[in-house]
C-alpha cells in the first residue's frame, strides 16, 4: 500500500503494510450533502483493510459514489465490545482499520468509544481523520457564543428526566448544545421554555441537506414557529440554547414572556416600563434584557 499522507508531511499518519502493527483511523463522514467527505478519508477508506460501520448497509450508498470498494463490518452499541478482539488481532496482524458512524464524526453520541478507549490503552496507533460533526457546524451558524460551549447528546426521553437535566444546567454561563430527535422536538422545546423562560434558542435541522432549516430567536418564539409548521419537526436537530448572563439572569419566566410579546408591538422602553408594572421586576433589568435580545 502507498502512503495516505502528503510526502512533505513527515509527522502525519501513514498506512503501510509493513508496519509491525496496523492503526486504527477514526473517521468522519458527510452529515448530510455526500459531497462533504474529505479527499483524505476517501483515501484512508479505500486503502484500509477494513471499515467499521454502524450500519454497512447505510453506509454502502457513500461507498458506491466514491468507489470505495473495502471490506466493511458492522460495528454498533450491541457488539462493539464483541468484535474489539477481532480488530486487535487485525492491527496485530499489520492490517489498518478505520472506522466510521452513520453520519458525521464517530464517537460523538454515536459508538466506538468502547473499542478507542480499550485499543488506546493496549497502545495501539489511533489516529483522526476530521470531518463533517452536526455540533461544530451547528454552533458556525448560531450566532452564539462559542469561547465557551458545552455538548450534552441527546437529552432523555421523559419529560421529568429532561426538565431535571434543564435544571441542572439552567446556571451554566457557556453555550448549551444538545441533540434532539424529530418525535420529540416540539416536547424538548416547551420544557425548555418552562425550565428557562426565555433564553436565547437556535435549532439547527437538517443541516447541509436539502431541506437546512435554522430556527433563533427566544425560547417561546422558537417554539411557535416549530408548533405551526409540521415540517419543522422532521429531520435531526441540533438545539443551542444561550449561557446564563446578567442579561438574563434574575428574570422570570412570566416576565420573559411578557416582554417578548410587548416586544412584538413596542419599543423596548414603553414594553419594559409596562412589563415592571405588570410584575414588580425593574424597568433597568428588563430593559437591559430587551437589548440584549436585539443585539443576538
Amino acid at each position: 500500500m502507498t502512503d495516505l499522507t502528503d510526502s512533505h508531511n513527515k509527522n502525519s499518519p501513514q498506512i503501510n503494510q509493513f508496519d509491525e502493527k496496523g492503526s486504527l483511523y477514526v473517521v468522519a463522514t458527510p452529515i448530510g450533502n455526500i459531497d462533504d467527505l474529505s479527499f483524505r478519508a476517501i483515501k484512508t477508506l479505500q486503502q484500509v483493510s477494513l471499515i467499521l460501520a454502524e450500519d454497512t448497509r447505510h453506509s454502502q450508498r457513500l461507498m458506491t459514489h466514491y468507489d470505495i470498494r473495502t471490506q466493511m463490518m458492522s460495528l454498533h452499541e450491541h457488539n462493539e465490545e464483541a468484535r474489539i478482539e477481532q480488530i486487535a488481532n487485525k492491527l496485530d496482524d499489520g492490517q489498518s482499520v478505520a472506522l466510521i458512524s452513520d453520519a458525521g464524526t464517530p464517537l460523538i453520541s454515536d459508538p466506538g468509544f468502547k473499542l478507542v478507549r480499550e485499543l488506546r490503552q493496549r497502545e495501539y496507533a489511533i489516529s483522526p481523520i476530521p470531518g463533517a460533526s452536526a455540533l461544530i457546524c451547528a454552533l458556525s451558524v448560531a450566532g452564539l457564543a462559542t469561547d465557551s460551549f458545552s455538548f450534552w447528546g441527546f437529552l432523555p426521553s421523559k419529560t421529568n428526566a429532561r426538565k431535571e437535566r434543564y435544571k441542572e444546567l439552567s446556571e451554566h454561563k457557556e453555550t448549551l448544545v444538545f441533540y434532539e430527535s424529530s418525535h420529540r422536538i416540539a416536547d424538548s422545546l416547551n420544557d425548555l421554555v418552562d425550565v428557562f423562560g426565555e433564553r436565547h434558542v437556535v435549532i439547527a435541522r437538517e443541516l447541509t441537506k436539502n431541506f437546512e432549516t435554522i430556527l433563533s430567536g427566544p425560547a417561546s418564539i422558537v417554539l411557535e414557529q416549530v408548533n405551526n409548521d409540521s415540517n419543522q419537526q422532521k429531520g435531526e436537530f441540533v438545539v443551542m440554547v444561550e449561557g446564563l448572563s446578567k442579561a438574563n439572569e434574575g428574570l422570570s419566566t412570566e416576565a420573559t414572556s411578557i416582554m417578548t410579546q410587548l416586544l412584538t408591538e413596542l419599543p423596548p422602553n414603553k414594553a419594559a416600563k409596562l412589563t415592571a408594572q405588570i410584575t414588580g421586576v425593574k424597568k433597568k433589568d428588563l430593559y437591559q434584557w430587551a437589548l440584549q435580545q436585539k443585539s443576538d
